[in-house]
């Protein structure tokens, strides 16, 4: 099977954040972007989450306006940090493009491959770009209002409430030969108690089979790590996307390297056809 892009990679909101210092944990940060060349196309989580300690650090309070105001600023403060921060370990021969990218972004043809050529022409250009959802200028609301008309015009719309789902999303338009998923964990645990029930391999003969052995293994997933975050569950119902043209999904937990997990030295949940 023919691949297009090396690499699709996420990380999520809570495995950026220092939970002992409760700040962006920039030495996990560093380390990331020390592996990230062009063929990898990275999407992080955590603008609001990072804009909401910032301000936090700098004005001894959180915002008192309502929540969605709230995430909203929130993450117009923390894009500029996430990616000062990024292009401040990514190696210096590298370019770095921030793509911010809403839901009609993958509802509508057009925009679907003007944001593919713009991904693949990243690696001719030695360029890597940083993809994150576009918070700042998206209310709950509108979103919803959005999808609902789509959904009354087509099958299926893409929602992209969550950057699982995004990742996944950029995954199938790129044609992936991997997507990275980086979580606080070392992937899907059959009980989130007990890390000796780690599901090291998701797999099955074709993909008809593959996909109903992930939604059995759904049935172990209960709960999240943070509020608003969907879960595990969700991660598994949104890489069914990308395993479906042959990317091989690995979820793992962000403390290993890229190249550990690509080379499989890593624990990790991975997902393909045998």
């Amino acid at each position: 099977m023919v691949f297009d892009t090396e690499l699709v990679g996420k990380i999520g909101s809570m495995a950026l954040i220092n939970k002992e210092s409760n700040i962006l944990d920039y030495t996990l940060l560093a380390r990331i972007s020390r592996e990230l060349k062009p063929g990898y196309i990275w999407i992080t989580s955590g603008a609001a989450e990072t804009g909401r300690l910032d301000y936090m650090m700098r004005n001894g309070k959180e915002l008192s306006i309502n929540a969605e105001d709230a995430k909203t600023d929130y993450a117009a403060q923390g894009q500029a940090i996430l990616m000062s921060t990024y292009r401040q370990y990514i190696d210096s021969k590298y370019s770095l493009r921030q793509v911010l990218v809403e839901h009609q972004h993958f509802n509508d043809d057009a925009k679907r491959e003007h944001l593919k050529s713009l991904l693949l022409r990243c690696k001719e250009q030695n360029a890597i770009p940083i993809i994150n959802y576009n918070d700042a200028v998206s209310t709950e609301e509108s979103r919803r209002f959005e999808i609902q008309s789509l959904k009354a015009k087509m099958v299926k719309a893409v929602e992209c409430v969550d950057n699982d789902e995004t990742a996944s999303q950029i995954a199938c338009l790129v044609r992936a030969k991997r997507l990275l998923i980086l979580t606080s964990t070392d992937g899907i645990y059959k009980d989130s108690n007990d890390p000796s029930t780690l599901i090291e391999e998701i797999n099955g003969r074709n993909v008809e089979e593959l996909l109903e052995n992930i939604t059995a293994c759904e049935e172990y997933c209960k709960g999240s790590s943070r509020a608003g975050a969907n879960g595990a569950r969700a991660k598994l119902e949104y890489v069914k996307e990308a395993a479906k043209i042959g990317t091989e999904v690995i979820i793992a937990s962000a403390r290993h390297t890229i190249s550990d997990l690509i080379s499989g030295k890593a624990k990790a949940t991975r997902i393909r056809v045998r």
